[in-house]
């Protein structure tokens, strides 16, 4: 369980993070979030935080959109959250949840003269590395929002609204999950998740102007891809129909790790099974994120461990 949060600039029992509910972005959703994934090594008997630094990075650019002001660099977020997760000492695989928000009472709904702050939480989410056998996934009637509304490439709060029309209306409908359209109709990602297909060997991707996340796993994924597996990874614009006749496709994200897509409106993607280009890259991921490819360890910040008497 969560015994802390990073709140009001120190590291409290998580029964004391608490906000009003006049809070201006409860009330309006003018905020922004992270989500980092913590990796227990059982070998090691640590856990290691993935990409933290890149994490941060994207989390502060997010803040910048939001004409955030704070002294807050990805170091001090970093030495944060290391400190918050030996403070809570878990033996297992957890998920991290930074926030920047503001702190002000209901009032003027602006970005500006506003009290910004940071809060970061963290939950054990268990020992096991929980794969995704295969989704069925329906392209939504929802269009992603646009840059010149609501920028996608910050993971910002009120945004988050669009996904949930997205995920419920596909689950609604009997989906587990959608396939999201940009404003000109081209494949933009999932609800929560960037997206990948396969076509005769090469690995393509919707290009970030789709009003996609700039995902972390997204990168990941393209550079493991060309560096380790030898494919070419193409980022250009992909139809509706072009889905179905793809040979393979997945999502990923921190959230959803790697997720392959099984069929797309009914329509079986190549013969319905796992892609073999896909389980290749899942297994590399997995293995990169637990620290078993030894080159890649600089990805990997390990949390220091608690001095025990």
């Amino acid at each position: 369980m969560t015994k802390f949060a990073y709140f009001n600039r120190a590291i409290r029992p998580i029964e004391e993070a608490q906000i009003s509910i006049m809070n201006l972005t409860f009330n309006y959703g003018i905020g922004c979030f992270g989500g980092l994934r913590g990796y227990w090594d059982p070998k090691q008997e640590e856990i290691n935080v993935f990409r933290i630094r890149d994490h941060y990075r994207r989390f502060l650019n997010s803040a910048k959109m939001l004409m955030a002001t704070f002294d807050y660099t990805v170091d001090s977020l970093t030495d944060i959250t290391l400190e918050l997760l030996s403070r809570e000492d878990w033996q297992e695989n957890c998920y991290i949840r930074p926030l920047a928000y503001k702190a002000n009472s209901m009032g003027g709904v602006q970005l500006h003269d506003q009290e910004d702050v940071v809060a970061i939480f963290a939950r054990p989410v268990g020992k096991e590395i929980q794969r995704n056998g295969g989704l069925k996934v329906g392209t939504s009637s929802w269009r992603r929002v646009d840059d010149t509304a609501i920028p996608a490439r910050g993971k910002l709060i009120g945004s988050y609204v669009n996904s949930a029309f997205i995920k419920s209306e596909a689950k609604l409908n009997g989906f587990d999950e959608a396939i999201v359209l940009s404003q000109d109709g081209h494949v933009s990602e999932g609800s929560i998740a960037n997206f990948f297909m396969v076509r005769d060997g090469v690995l393509i991707t919707p290009p970030i102007y789709a009003n996609a996340l700039e995902g972390i796993t997204r990168r990941t994924v393209s550079e493991l891809a060309q560096t380790e597996l030898g494919l070419k990874v193409v980022e250009r614009d992909i139809d509706r129909t072009e889905l179905y006749i793809a040979d393979e496709a997945f999502f990923c994200g921190t959230g959803m790790q790697m997720a392959p897509i099984l069929s797309v409106d009914h329509r079986l993607i190549g013969n319905g099974q796992i892609g073999a280009i896909t389980q290749e890259i899942s297994d590399l991921y997995f293995q990169v994120v637990t620290g078993q490819v030894s080159q890649y360890q600089h990805w990997l910040t390990p949390v220091p461990q608690l001095e025990r008497v």
